[in-house]
């Protein structure tokens, strides 16, 4: 039986790794994405240097210095204008949008009657920044009111940020577990794909030898169960081979690119701040805040989080594999999948955007920890959880082993239900099988 199912996984290993679209996909796609990640760097370089000029037309006697050029707007100061004259002016210089402050007696009343007149829906960013020096003024006239001076505001306004600390004296970084989660993420949603990818190889390599009536043939020398397993293997085996030059090759021209052209990747997330930190692009400014999250990243069990995501990777990779092979064995062309596609592909989706948002909030929480234990999701909840660490602040180390434990189980359960719909599929042909007969195929 071993022979025969070593033979069977270095058939279609070759079979795979020697198609020409297999070679071209290998080479292209590395290029492909350092190209993209390269193209949306420098687009969003290009949008973040942009800067909308906004004309001011301030009929009061309020709001006189107030509006300082920054990143994002500029100001143009009108005097002696109309309303309609300023309209005019600022569509016929194609300025961002005016400003228009008009009299009163009070900052209350002035900031309730000001308008800004922009061609479209303004950009939120913009409005924003408007809204925050209005209600800076409004909230200095209002404590003035009530005797508080300019010097005692800017007192009371000093930002305050709590001292974090571990128990062992080592200062705590906000942000840290949203990124932690990210990296996590990031391996999880690898995992997806592949099994999205690959996962169809296998069902479209068993739907080609069944309607090629190949299988006929295959089936009278080995038993389906060995050539189910055999095609898993050697498709995982391809695809294992294809992630790895990926990764490789991909590393290597994104290195390449950001010598020769300079990218800076932090313009791929807002303000040049790692996405979910909270508070990082405040903390960024400061080099030893810098150093300290370069720290924790480095810190991060880096070893446990390969060796993790390659143990999850084959087992969640085998169990819904062996669920596309028996899909694939069922129906006569791959029109006929897509009734079966959407339950699979559903719990891999699941675990992604519950994965974030449980793992997000609290990391040790009933729902992550329910998700990362759950078969069909923890391949990527628990990998979202790992950056942490097993033991002592991260995962337990009993969660860890009883996801791995419950994986296992669960691809033997699976994999023997799929070899009886395989064994009773393979060989039947002109009939769209329902899930009713599926489930009598279960009990042959």
């Amino acid at each position: 039986m071993a022979s025969k199912l070593g033979l069977i996984i270095k058939r279609e290993y070759l079979a795979k790794v020697r198609n020409r679209s297999f070679i071209v996909m290998t080479v292209l796609s590395p290029l492909l994405m350092v190209g993209m990640i390269v193209l949306i760097a420098f687009l969003a370089k290009v949008n973040d240097d942009e800067t909308r000029v906004v004309s001011v037309l301030n009929k009061s006697s309020f709001f006189q210095s107030e509006f300082y050029p920054s990143k994002n707007i500029s100001y143009v100061h009108m005097d002696n204008l109309t309303l309609e004259q300023a309209k005019d002016s600022t569509n016929a210089l194609e300025y961002y949008g005016l400003l228009y402050i008009p009299e009163g007696k009070t900052v209350e009343e002035v900031s309730r009657s000001a308008y800004l007149f922009t061609k479209d829906n303004p950009n939120t960013s913009i409005t924003k920044e408007l809204e925050d020096v209005f209600q800076n003024q409004l909230r200095q006239d209002r404590l003035q009111k009530l005797g508080v001076t300019s010097e005692q505001f800017s007192t009371v306004e000093k930002p305050f940020e709590i001292n974090l600390s571990t128990f062992d004296g080592e200062k705590s970084m906000r942000g840290i577990n949203e990124i932690k989660a990210f990296i996590g993420g990031g391996f999880g949603y690898a995992i997806m794909m592949f099994i999205i990818i690959y996962g169809g190889f296998v069902m479209r390599s068993v739907i080609e030898e069944k309607t090629s009536r190949i299988i006929e043939v295959i089936i009278s020398s080995v038993k389906p169960f060995q050539l189910m397993l055999g095609k898993i293997i050697g498709n995982s085996l391809a695809g294992i081979t294809q992630f790895s030059i990926w990764i490789i090759s991909a590393s290597a021209l994104l290195f390449i690119a950001v010598l020769i052209f300079g990218i800076d990747l932090t313009a791929l997330s807002n303000d040049g701040a790692t996405p979910g930190a909270v508070g990082m692009s405040q903390l960024g400014g400061m080099d030893s805040d810098m150093v300290m999250y370069a720290k924790e990243i480095y810190d991060i069990p880096w070893g446990l989080l390969i060796v993790s995501f390659f143990i999850y990777f084959v087992l969640g990779y085998l169990i819904y594999s062996s669920i596309y092979a028996a899909i694939g064995a069922a129906v006569d062309n791959e029109t006929d999948t897509q009734q079966f596609i959407f339950p699979i592909i559903l719990p891999l989706m699941l675990a992604i955007y519950v994965g974030f948002f449980s793992v997000f909030s609290n990391p040790h929480g009933p729902i992550a920890v329910g998700f990362s234990l759950f078969p069909l999701t923890s391949p990527i909840v628990m990998l979202m959880r790992l950056p942490g660490g097993i033991g002592e602040g991260g995962v337990p180390l009993w969660q860890f082993l009883l996801s791995v434990f419950l994986l296992i189980v669960t691809f033997l359960g699976i994999v023997s239900l799929a070899a009886k719909i395989y064994r009773t599929g393979i060989l039947m042909y002109g009939k769209k099988p329902t899930y009713k007969e599926l489930i009598k195929w279960l009990r042959y």
